[in-house]
C-alpha cells in the first residue's frame, strides 16, 4: 500500500471494508518496485539479525517486504485483511523457496489474535490503513525484550520526475492520473467509499503515545528502474484508488486507453523510472 495514497485512520467519510484491494492483488508483483537488497542489509546491521526470532510483518499484501527479510529470522509471519493478497504471497513463497513463512488472514486491529511474541514488527505502506494507536499498542505488547518496530516509508508503484538522462521514456503518470480522474471522478475512490483528506502525518506522536523510543532512521538511496509497459499498467491497478473493481463494466475500455496512452509515449513498451528513496523508522 503506497505512502501515496490516502490514509483513513481518521477519516470521517470513509470506513474500512474488504473491497480496498479487491481485484488488485494479481497486479501487485508486476506493479510494485520490489524492495532492494539493501533495505535488508540496512536492517540486518542495524538490528543485528543472525537468523534467529520471529518477523511479523502487519498488512503484508503479498509478502513484498516478508519474502525479502524472512531469511533473517527462524519464522516469519505475515497478516493481511485481504486474502487473495495472501494466496499470491502464498504463490511467490513457493515461487522463491521461501519456506519459514506463515501468512493469516487478519487486521492489524486483530492483533495479538494468538500470534507468538515476535522480535521485529513491520508496517510497510500499511499503517494508514489501520486504528494506529490501538495496532500500535497491539505491537508493543508482542514485542520480546529488545526487539522492534520498522516503519517503512515507501512509494514502490511509480517513481519522481527527473531532468536526468534515462535509458528510455519517463511513464507519463500525469497523464495517467487524468485518464484515471475521467473514469473514477476527482475524489479518491477507496473500497465502497471515498477518501477527502490528505495523508495522515504524524506517526511519531503514536509510536512514542504506545511507549516506543525513537526512531532511529535509515535511508536507502533510490534508482532508477527498467518497467515495461505491462508493468506500468499493473502499477495502477496496484493501487487501491484505481483497483479493478472500482471500473466495473467499463474496465476494458479503460484499459485499452491506458495501453493507448503508454504506446504513444514509448512504442517498444520500454519505460525508466528514477524511485524515491526508502526510509526506514526503527522504534523500540
Amino acid at each position: 500500500m503506497s505512502s501515496d495514497e490516502v490514509s483513513a485512520a481518521t477519516s470521517p467519510q470513509w470506513t474500512w471494508d474488504p473491497s480496498l484491494y479487491a481485484g488488485s492483488a494479481r497486479f501487485y508483483a508486476a506493479g510494485r518496485v520490489g524492495y532492494p537488497i539493501d533495505v535488508a542489509d540496512a536492517l540486518v546491521a542495524a538490528l543485528a539479525l543472525d537468523g534467529s526470532g520471529r518477523l511479523l510483518d502487519v498488512g503484508c499484501g503479498p509478502g513484498s517486504l516478508t519474502l525479502l527479510l524472512a531469511p533473517h529470522f527462524t519464522q516469519a509471519t505475515g497478516v493481511d485483511a485481504d486474502a487473495d493478497m495472501l494466496i499470491e504471497a502464498a504463490r511467490l513463497a513457493e515461487e522463491r523457496g521461501v519456506r519459514n513463512v506463515k501468512w493469516r488472514r487478519l487486521r492489524g486491529e486483530e492483533l495479538p489474535a494468538d500470534l507468538p511474541p515476535a522480535r521485529v514488527v513491520t508496517f510497510a505502506q500499511s499503517f494508514h490503513w489501520m486504528d494506529r494507536r490501538r495496532v500500535a499498542g497491539a505491537v508493543r505488547s508482542m514485542l520480546v525484550r529488545g526487539g522492534a518496530v520498522v516503519h517503512v516509508h515507501a512509494t514502490t508503484h511509480q517513481g519522481v520526475d527527473t531532468d536526468r538522462e534515462l535509458p528510455h521514456p519517463q511513464p507519463p503518470r500525469e497523464a495517467i492520473s487524468r485518464l484515471v480522474q475521467r473514469y473514477l471522478g476527482a475524489q479518491r475512490r477507496a473500497g465502497q467509499g471515498v477518501l477527502t483528506a490528505g495523508t495522515l502525518q504524524g506517526e511519531d506522536a503514536i509510536y512514542r503515545g504506545a511507549g516506543f523510543t525513537g526512531p532511529q532512521r535509515l535511508e536507502v538511496p533510490g534508482r532508477v528502474v527498467a518497467r515495461s509497459a505491462h508493468e506500468i499498467a499493473a502499477s495502477v491497478y496496484s493501487l487501491s484508488s484505481s483497483a479493478p473493481h472500482l471500473f466495473g463494466d467499463r474496465l476494458d475500455q479503460f484499459d485499452g486507453e491506458l495501453r493507448q496512452l503508454l504506446t504513444d509515449v514509448a512504442r517498444d513498451g520500454r519505460f525508466s523510472e528514477q524511485m524515491r528513496s526508502i526510509a526506514l523508522d526503527i522504534w523500540r
